[in-house]
């Protein structure tokens, strides 16, 4: 019964750990080739990501078939639901991770990855749309995944196919980004604070600009001032949670500690991209402090996610 019941309450934000994973891989492969790190754990990563995102999707799929109202009830779910496109975006990048290893593979991951996430954006904006249920309470960052999705899907998309695809999407995601901020602020101004259990999303406030940029940044080739708006607006985020590390030191683990890792990783990537497009050192600098922090939290994150999968305080009912 017990085993019966951690699977009915598998959560599908279980796969926003893909995100942490494999932005702290591409960030490694990154750091390696732009700082040139002499220590390079992309490969033992990759393979670690790989063997957890199958076991989770085995999970989802079991839960699926055995307890598909479950499901769809979480699809329903004004906040659940946005986690869904994670499955999309992983395997987006998967295609960014194997590019430069095995670029038939990585075609592969991007098309698949990118139809998921086309079908889960239509989908979502749809229910945003024509429901009569959803609260402005019920808004958090968790809201701008969908939007992510989009804008990353031109990193690697853009050595595959036709540059206009990219653009598309990166348009896309862009707009969506811009018209979530204003509500974010109109809810975070205006009504009651986020709950604790979310409050580490605020996290993902800064992975719209940092992916924009990089993504940006691959569609043109140049740092201009588009792109300069993108990083420093990303820079200032950072900045500025930074600036609430007490509120953040307060909560207690959730899941939701994961959406520190992926925005983190999003920075420290463009970070790294800024220094290798200006060469100004001050970005030297910021990138060895960003891609430190994300190594550390990378051990917490997964060290706290075994403790409490082994005390088995995870999948409980909420």
């Amino acid at each position: 019964m017990v085993e019966k019941n951690r699977l009915i309450n598998f959560p599908i934000s279980f796969f926003s750990i893909m995100l942490g994973l494999l932005g702290f891989t591409i960030a490694n492969q990154k750091a390696v080739e732009i700082l040139h790190l002499p220590y390079k754990i992309s490969s033992i990563m990759i393979w670690l990501s790989v063997g957890i995102f199958s076991l989770l999707l085995i999970v989802l799929i079991t839960k699926l078939i055995k307890y598909t109202s479950v499901v769809i009830e979480d699809y329903n779910h004004p906040i659940k639901m946005n986690f869904f496109p994670t499955i999309g975006i992983s395997l987006i990048m998967f295609s960014i991770v194997f590019i430069e290893i095995n670029f038939a593979l990585a075609r592969n991951l991007w098309i698949i990855g990118t139809i998921i996430q086309t079908i889960f954006t239509f989908s979502l904006i749809s229910k945003w749309m024509h429901q009569d249920v959803f609260k402005i309470t019920h808004f958090n960052p968790s809201w701008f995944i969908p939007a992510v999705g989009n804008i990353l899907i031109p990193v690697s998309g853009i050595s595959f196919y036709s540059k206009e695809i990219s653009w598309f999407y990166f348009s896309v995601g862009f707009i969506l980004w811009i018209v979530l901020l204003t509500i974010f602020f109109y809810r975070a101004f205006s009504h009651s604070k986020i709950a604790e259990k979310m409050l580490p999303t605020l996290f993902l406030l800064m992975a719209p600009q940092a992916v924009g940029f990089i993504a940006y940044v691959k569609l043109t080739g140049v740092v201009d001032p588009f792109a300069k708006i993108l990083y420093y607006f990303t820079l200032f985020t950072a900045m500025l949670l930074l600036t609430q590390f007490r509120y953040f030191s307060k909560i207690k683990y959730y899941l939701s500690w994961w959406a520190y890792s992926f925005p983190i990783s999003a920075f420290s990537i463009a970070t790294m991209l800024m220094l290798h497009k200006t060469n100004l050192s001050f970005f030297k600098y910021v990138a060895y402090f960003g891609f430190g922090i994300l190594n550390v939290l990378i051990v917490i994150l997964i060290f706290q996610t075994i403790k409490y999968m082994i005390k088995k305080e995870i999948c409980i009912e909420e």
